[in-house]
């Protein structure tokens, strides 16, 4: 049990709009006749296509499989046939079209052959590999590969686990639904969680604008044989953050330059723990999810629907956009983005839709200077000088804005929130980052660019140094073949000379001083030289006769 809660600095209350889409329960939807499944879909590198068009896959079949140390796998929502894989709209800030599997389905909804893993006998490390094929990430809207932060630490070890249902930003409520609905399921998940990480206790911490969920989720924890408790903390925009929501519970400040894990803490969506719980006692992997839809359309409420649905899917579901829809918000009013079609998909980190309209954004006035007031300040959960990072960002001064931690923020809203002079402070904060991102990524270019010339250089003067020395040997070679052709000539000569001086002393003038037998073997050879002649003769004059 939680004796007492911590405080964070800063942070806001805007309208919560949040009992618009609690009034009725989930609503699981049904197949769409299309889905399109991006690739990026999770932090770290894109999965690697296993499939190809006009394959026939089933539910839960992987499509792709997770890449690197960092990645998470796709698995096909549904049963049906792959139609193309090519680049398509896709949920991103950016707006740009990426690489997307489009499943054409059959409505038949045939899973492959699943079956339930025995997690309590098996290995940590075993089951947390295991998970690499879940294709499970954070839920809560990172979207971090959640085999990553199920690894067993051999080093400090997690000693708590804290789970988020905080559910801090207005609208969205899908967190909230599911722990009044799946709470017994949410907890067995918690307890496959603390079995991997060997953590003593956990901690789950809501939000106390939801009294439904808080009851559901002591019900369920009184229930587990797992050390699990339930903290109910004040409402208070970004108590949701996992730094904010740890500091909150643990009183702990996770420095910057760390991770929760180097102070004993990991931290984890109540969806993403649902999951885990699906995939091991059930052999499930990812392939719906629970998605609020609200704003300006006919009836808000949370949907369960397949992964690759359109929005406009599920828009029809909520009971349409209404005529003054204006533009379409993923995630929250506060740290969500703008979609550019109704026709991108949902995919793993998309928590929420809102359908947006003048009466519920209306256009921000014209930004007026800054008055320095330091309200940014007084509002900012990391601590930072939002005043201070407006005017290095501004002014393209970039060293002075990372000298002032800029990465550090959390991009929370809470100084624009709160600025009277209406200026966009997150715009100018995240213009920052990437041009201090793209002058990075440039000077590490050219310092690779620089290696590689270096190296070069070094390459060329080596094969030079190589090629001197191969004629330096073959100079010295080519000498030492002269010296040998020179010895050779003389002996030749010499035994020319030899022979020549023994010719001389063969002369008709001594011949009578020669051995008998040398002699008489000359007088043989002549005479059969002379036999052999008339031979010839003779056989000439037959031939001619």
């Amino acid at each position: 049990m939680i004796s007492k809660i911590f405080k964070f600095n800063g942070g806001v209350h805007p309208p919560e709009n949040k009992l618009e889409s609690t009034g009725r329960p989930i609503q699981r939807l049904g197949i769409p006749g299309e889905l399109v499944l991006p690739l990026r879909q999770h932090i770290g590198n894109l999965p690697k296509i296993r499939v190809q068009p006009g394959d026939q896959v089933l539910k839960g079949q992987l499509l792709a499989e997770a890449e690197g140390s960092i990645s998470a796998a796709v698995h096909a929502p549904t049963s049906g046939m792959i139609v193309s894989i090519e680049d398509k709209l896709i949920p991103h800030p950016s707006g740009l079209p990426d690489m997307c599997i489009t499943l054409k389905t059959d409505g038949e909804d045939r899973w492959i052959p699943h079956e339930p893993v025995d997690w309590r006998q098996r290995n940590p490390a075993e089951l947390a590999a295991s998970l690499r094929d879940s294709g499970i990430v954070g839920l809560g809207g990172a979207a971090f590969p959640t085999q990553i932060k199920l690894r067993p630490s051999g080093g400090s070890g997690v000693k708590t686990l804290i789970i988020n249902g905080a559910e801090c930003e207005p609208y969205i409520t899908c967190d909230d639904m599911l722990m009044r609905e799946r709470a017994d399921e949410i907890v067995k998940g918690i307890e496959i969680a603390q079995h991997l990480l060997k953590a003593d206790n956990c901690i789950v911490g809501i939000e106390d604008n939801k009294p439904e969920a808080e009851k559901a989720m002591r019900v369920a924890c009184a229930g587990s044989a797992s050390k699990i408790g339930v903290a109910v903390v004040p409402t208070l925009y970004p108590s949701g953050d996992a730094r904010r929501l740890t500091a909150l519970l643990t009183g702990i400040e996770v420095p910057s330059s760390k991770r929760s894990t180097d102070v004993g803490i990991q931290v984890f969506n109540v969806a993403t723990m649902l999951a885990v719980y699906r995939y091991l006692e059930h052999g499930e992997t990812v392939t719906s999810r629970i998605v609020t839809v609200t704003g300006n359309v006919g009836a808000p409420g949370n949907f369960e629907v397949l992964l690759g649905s359109s929005i406009e899917f599920l828009l029809a579901a909520a009971g349409g956009a209404l005529p003054d829809t204006n533009g379409l918000i993923m995630g929250g009013p506060m740290m969500g983005f703008s979609l550019p079609s109704s026709k991108t998909p949902i995919i793993k980190a998309t928590n929420c839709i809102i359908a947006g309209a003048p009466k519920l954004f209306p256009e921000p006035p014209p930004a007026m200077p800054c008055i320095r007031c330091a309200r940014c300040a007084d509002a900012c959960p990391v601590n930072l000088q939002p005043q201070e990072l407006y005017w290095y960002a501004r002014g393209r001064n970039l060293e002075k804005a990372r000298e002032y931690q800029l990465f550090d923020c959390i991009e929370c809203g809470c100084c624009s929130y709160v600025c009277p002079s209406d200026i966009p402070l997150v715009q100018y904060y995240r213009f920052a980052k990437s041009e201090i991102i793209a002058q990075d990524k440039a000077k590490e270019a050219a310092s690779l660019a620089r290696e590689r010339n270096d190296f070069r250089l070094a390459r060329i003067e080596r094969e030079k140094q190589e090629r001197a020395q191969k004629h330096a040997q073959k100079a010295a070679g080519a000498k030492a073949e002269a010296g040998a052709d020179d010895a050779k000539k003389a002996a030749i000569e010499a035994a020319m000379a030899r022979a020549q001086a023994q010719k001389a002393e063969v002369t008709p003038q001594n011949t009578e001083n020669l051995d008998l037998a040398v002699q008489a073997k000359i007088a043989d050879i002549d005479a059969r030289r002379a036999q052999t002649e008339a031979k010839a003769e003779n056989k000439e004059e037959q031939q001619e006769n």
